[in-house]
């Protein structure tokens, strides 16, 4: 399907965001740490025509033949279910998060394409917020700064879908660079380019995405926010940000095990954090291995949010060359990533492949990604 198709005449414009990998800083987003993505060269389009009346319609081309509308007069969260909610919450965030007034504003027609794989940690949401509030903030002439955009996301993915999501995934899509990474500091919003330098080493970054589904709004994310929203309060600070690795065995004291675990990982991630940092700028990117495979060695025992794919496809491209491997995104399923050779990857990709199955497991979609530019119109 195409938007031609289902609205009956040509779009006027265009815009795209990516999704984007999280090379390290699982889960310390929304506790005011550090972390450090980049958008990638998988991206979702949303065509769109602009309407004279006060209706949003959206269709898309995953979803053939359905059409949800609703009217810029009737924006509110109970009135919004599925995929859609992703598009008509940013209008609503524009209103609600960002003071935007939309009482003389006219709808849209909006088309959605996509080849950022769905559930699989590579931020497919956040980039139909992105792509959707920079074309509205543009078309409607708002003048908000993407930084304001990011938070209009996050508004929209906790409120409207109801994901309780930090802001990390909507910065580094609306970010994002070529070849670089984006450093931010989630309670200032401070970014930092730093240069990956993938291409000069001879480095890929391999996705393996388990298809082993996810979704954020129910269940174990939920349950991770909440122990350390416990954490930090029992700790008496703001955010676990506030807590250092040497705290770490008073908080034990005060904690039981399993609210332990989860402070570990975040003080122990918030530091592995600034030390790839200054490894990259340093040393380079072959130098930041072990950081990567001690990041999922703690999602996976102190944060407890990886499963036996994910753990299998570590396990087997460290065993077959890779420089460094973790899971990357929100856990409980979805993807990993592998830092690699460039002659490596077609090894690397057969023997995952082969471990999969040999395991009785589904067959994994393996693919690599660049670090590329940010939201855009196109």
């Amino acid at each position: 399907m195409t938007f031609q198709q289902v609205f009956g005449y040509e779009p006027a414009v265009r815009y795209s965001a990516p999704g984007r990998v999280n090379l390290i800083g699982e889960h310390t987003d929304y506790n005011d740490g550090y972390v450090l993505p980049f958008a990638i060269d998988r991206r979702t389009v949303a065509s769109i025509g602009q309407r004279d009346d006060r209706l949003i319609r959206v269709a898309s081309a995953f979803e053939p033949g359905a059409v949800h509308e609703l009217s810029l007069d009737d924006l509110d969260p109970s009135r919004m279910d599925g995929w859609s909610a992703y598009v008509f919450g940013i209008a609503w965030a524009l209103r609600e998060q960002a003071d935007a007034s939309l009482d003389s504003r006219t709808g849209f027609d909006v088309f959605i394409d996509s080849d950022v794989p769905v559930g699989a940690g590579l931020s497919s949401s956040a980039a139909i917020e992105c792509g959707v509030a920079l074309a509205f903030n543009d078309l409607w002439e708002l003048g908000l700064d993407r930084k304001t955009l990011a938070r209009v996301g996050q508004y929209s993915e906790n409120h409207a879908v109801g994901a309780p999501t930090g802001i990390m995934d909507q910065s580094a899509s609306l970010l994002g660079e070529q070849d670089a990474v984006v450093f931010l500091d989630c309670r200032t919003l401070d970014t930092a380019v730093v240069d990956l330098a993938l291409e000069a080493n001879g480095l890929e970054v391999l996705v393996i995405d388990t298809r082993v589904e996810h979704a954020h709004a129910t269940g174990g994310y939920k349950a991770r926010r909440d122990s350390c929203e416990k954490g930090a309060q029992v700790l008496g600070v703001p955010a676990l940000r506030d807590v250092a690795v040497e705290d770490l065995p008073r908080a034990q004291e005060l904690l039981d095990d399993e609210t332990f675990r989860r402070v570990r990982h975040i003080v122990t991630e918030d530091q592995r954090v600034l030390d790839t940092v200054r490894t990259l700028r340093e040393q380079g990117p072959r130098a930041i291995g072990e950081l990567l495979v001690a990041s999922h060695a703690s999602m996976r025992d102190d944060f407890e949010i990886s499963v036996p794919e994910l753990d299998l496809a570590v396990e087997t491209a460290m065993a077959h060359g890779a420089v460094g491997a973790r899971m990357t995104g929100g856990g409980f399923g979805g993807a990993a990533i592998a830092l690699v050779d460039r002659e490596a990857r077609g090894t690397i990709t057969d023997a995952v492949t082969s471990a999969f199955a040999s395991a009785g497991y589904r067959e994994p979609t393996v693919f690599t990604v660049h670090a590329a530019q940010g939201a855009r119109r196109d």
